[in-house]
């Protein structure tokens, strides 16, 4: 079963609003088993509506609508749906006399518009909103494709979440359980940091296309790549055997490069390793200005093993804070190989943790002056310390300055990630 979801509104066209609506109900139709196949906004034009229905009809067995049945001449959900499955609207009684009276305890008469909130499609069976003034609709109908007529489940929704979300739990999901085969769906998602997409797809595609039945998606950003394995069976048990059998192979052939197969943040699985041997961290960060503490401080419970740092930006903070002789600074620069290695060494002292981290690079603009004005955007180190040992890691990352520093950020992380995996 497949189902598409389209979000009625044109001010989800313009760059002040989303549809985060899609996002609660693909997981909720996917507890159940059916995936999403589609997803479509649309502004409110009745033409261009009608057209992302009738094409939803032809290609998904579950249509969900989201948005447009408010009681204004731009709410054409119900017009629409009633034109393309020739259908007509006719008034409810019941529907119209909730509305009266939800306007009468608030001490309000109704306006006339409001009463086309109380139409309902031949057909359909209502789905009371307990709130707000606009319910939802069931539908179960056909549509003709090449000659044949298809079923097809239709519903209807408000466009506000905290409308939505409730009405689609209380009155949606039952009805679907009840309505679709039993299916379960199960997903497995492999994370795999500061390696080229081309790279994993080359590797990773002999494998995968042998599960035709799992489906396969390959995600890159943050500095990371993410493969995505999802599989629709009777049972769970047949769906989590086949995207645990397709994530094991290509578990085998990345072995290395793979920090999480259950969808873990990096973040969260550096803490968990040092949870489990009893070690703790802390930071030095320059040009990342307090990002890598960020994203560890943003799993609950980092406070086990993570000690805390100082963002030591100018060469003052630097000696003051985590000990970096000024001779360093004033022969090597900031950005160096030996005051990446002082602040990771200098920070580990200060807060008696088993590791530290340092980093220190030149996201943009470029130094002026000073020994660091030579030395190109992007240029950045990465030390690790240990109670034996520093190791230092010359980077040179390009992009902007949000890039350098979010890629820094992740080399610190997968740095610290492959110590504690020797």
């Amino acid at each position: 079963m497949l189902a598409e979801i389209i979000a009625v509104g044109s001010e989800m066209l313009t760059p002040h609003r989303q549809d985060t609506n899609s996002l609660y109900l693909t997981s909720g139709l996917n507890d159940l088993g059916v995936a999403v196949a589609f997803k479509t906004i649309v502004g409110d034009n009745r033409q261009h509506l009608a057209s992302a229905i009738r094409i939803a009809l032809s290609r998904a067995d579950i249509l969900i609508l989201s948005g447009g049945l408010g009681p204004t001449e731009d709410d054409l959900t119900r017009e629409c749906l009633a034109e393309v499955l020739n259908l007509s609207l006719d008034p409810d009684p019941a529907l119209l006399e909730s509305l009266r009276q939800r306007f009468a305890a608030r001490s309000m008469s109704m306006p006339p518009n409001n009463a086309r909130q109380a139409e309902v499609l031949t057909g359909a069976t209502v789905l009371p909103n307990a709130n707000g003034s606009a319910p939802g609709q069931w539908l179960e109908t056909t549509f003709p494709i090449s000659g044949t007529a298809q079923r097809r489940i239709v519903i209807l929704l408000p466009g506000p979440p905290k409308e939505l979300k409730p009405l689609f739990d209380a009155e949606c999901k039952p009805r679907l359980a009840a309505s679709l085969p039993q299916n379960h769906l199960a997903r497995r998602i492999l994370r795999m940091a500061l390696i080229p997409e081309s790279q994993v797809d080359a590797r990773t595609a002999p494998i995968y296309l042998q599960f035709p039945d799992v489906e396969t998606t390959i995600l890159a950003g943050h500095a990371e790549i993410q493969l995505h394995f999802l599989c629709i069976k009777p049972t769970l048990d047949e769906a989590q055997s086949r995207v645990d059998a397709v994530a094991a192979l290509v578990s085998a052939e990345m072995s290395g490069h793979i920090f999480s197969t259950n969808g873990d943040s990096l973040e969260q699985v550096v803490l968990a390793a040092l949870a489990a041997r009893n070690q703790t961290l802390s930071l030095a960060e320059s040009c990342t200005g307090g990002w890598l503490g960020e994203r560890l401080t943003s799993v609950p419970n980092a406070s086990r093993v993570f000690l805390g740092g100082v963002i030591a930006y100018t060469n003052s903070s630097k000696t003051l804070l985590a000990d970096v002789p000024a001779s360093i600074l004033e022969a090597h620069g900031a950005v160096s190989e030996p005051s990446a290695r002082a602040l990771a060494e200098g920070i580990r002292r200060r807060t008696a943790s088993t590791l530290a981290l340092s980093i220190t690079g030149i996201a943009g603009p470029a130094i002026p002056s000073g020994p660091d004005s030579t030395k190109p955007i992007g240029l950045v180190y990465i030390a690790l310390a240990d109670p034996h040992n520093t190791v230092v890691k010359q980077l040179n990352i390009a992009g902007d300055r949000d890039r350098i520093r979010l890629w820094s950020t992740q080399h610190a992380l997968e740095t610290l990630r492959q110590h504690l995996s020797q």
